[in-house]
């Protein structure tokens, strides 16, 4: 097999492995997080963010994202090789789980960074509160 189709298989591989997550082993979670995207992009559109606050947003995004992923492979993972419940193979999925959620923290300061003033006078001004 040559280098470019080598490439172009690996390519194809890593696709279908997004995919599959969204698809079939994500669950709710993958759900959550592309409802949570496109939630932060259209508040992007909508705020019109400098290129500088894309870039953060796609960042924190991604991070969430390729938690997530890694989170859920490593339970398939540990699910097949013990499918009876252990005290370390739990413990190793309670660390995944807590990279997953110090991506979605790291998200949310970088989102209120992005958004928290916006979102506080559009918040004001829903409310009544503007002169």
């Amino acid at each position: 097999m040559s280098f470019l189709k080598n490439r172009i298989y690996s390519f194809k591989n890593a696709f279908r492995g997004v995919f599959v997550f969204f698809t079939k082993y994500g669950g709710a979670h993958a759900k959550i997080h592309l409802l949570a995207t496109a939630i932060v992009i259209l508040l992007g559109i909508y705020f019109k963010i400098e290129s500088v606050q894309w870039m953060a947003l796609t960042f924190a995004i991604g991070l969430v994202l390729v938690a997530e992923i890694i989170n859920s492979s490593i339970e398939q993972l540990v699910d097949l090789l013990h499918p009876e419940w252990n005290e370390k193979a739990g413990a190793i999925k309670d660390m995944a789980a807590g990279a997953v959620l110090i991506a979605a923290f790291v998200a949310v300061v970088i989102g209120f960074f992005v958004f928290g003033s916006r979102l506080l006078i559009l918040g004001a001004f829903l409310l009544g509160f503007h002169g």
